[in-house]
């Protein structure tokens, strides 16, 4: 069985807000000084199922492939030191501004020549953009069924067993292999890579793809294909003030509070 498993490296969601920066004359988030990229907690989270998956059956290959910078290769060896069984890096250098859509495609075409597959795992979103496009783009550019927002995922010979989260609680779903399945949070927490796998991912193989080696023009990719028009990136300000209501009773205190909530249109 083959698992392959996307990634994406981002800015610590971690951060403090007083710390995260925005461009709003380029709409470009401003990395932190001295904070390293990370990967995706949703993602992190994908390699936890996959490798739950490996435990149960046995035999399973785990892939896991990550579209980006130079810089993304830290991402990759996160996952194979988690116990991913090989990597592969898609080189976005002169292809930045893309969006989902850009990134899907890119990512369903290095799936095609990675070969024959039967389950992928993407994150239910991002924790930078929150967008959650690219699982569901996936399903489309390789037209086979997805499953979103999963918390438990089970393979039992040529199906996917997904309990995933809906509203007012869960519901349990099958598919038919291959098919993709995003990752909620509700999984679980990830395991921390042990020493054995962060030795070991030193020796595993690793391939870069660029464009041209996947037959795609770059007009198609980056912010040239981009479909998603990005108007304006900012911070929101916050700013709040607080009245006290006056009043010599109960009863006049509610009084005037009901006042002044109707003079602010609020009921």
């Amino acid at each position: 069985m083959h698992i392959i498993v996307c990634a994406k490296q981002i800015q610590n969601p971690e951060i403090a807000t007083s710390v995260f920066r925005v461009d709003e004359q380029t709409n470009k988030i401003i990395p932190v000084a001295g904070m390293p990229l990370v990967m995706s907690p949703f993602d992190e989270q994908c390699m936890e199922a996959a490798l739950r998956i490996r435990e149960k059956l046995g035999e399973v290959k785990i892939t896991i492939i990550s579209l980006g910078p130079k810089s993304t290769k830290d991402v990759i060896k996160h996952g194979l030191s988690m116990g991913a069984d090989e990597g592969v890096i898609l080189d976005e250098e002169g292809l930045e501004g893309g969006d989902g859509y850009t990134t899907a495609l890119m990512l369903s075409e290095a799936i095609k020549k990675l070969g024959e597959y039967d389950l992928i795992l993407t994150g239910r979103q991002a924790a930078d953009w929150d967008a959650g496009l690219v699982g569901p783009g996936l399903s489309e550019m390789l037209g086979v069924p997805a499953i979103t927002f999963a918390k438990n995922v089970q393979v039992e010979g040529r199906r996917v067993k997904v309990v995933r989260v809906v509203e007012d609680g869960f519901e349990t779903v099958e598919a038919v292999l291959p098919a993709i399945v995003t990752i909620s949070n509700e999984l679980g927490e990830a395991r921390k890579p042990n020493l054995r796998e962060t030795m070991k991912a030193a020796r595993k193989p690793t391939k870069n793809m660029t464009a041209a080696d996947l037959g795609l023009d770059a007009s198609r990719l980056g912010a040239a294909g981009a479909r998603r028009v990005l108007e304006k990136l900012y911070i929101p300000t916050k700013d709040g003030k607080c009245d006290f209501v006056q009043g010599g009773s109960p009863e006049e205190l509610a009084a005037n509070l009901v006042r002044k909530l109707q003079e602010a249109k609020l009921i």
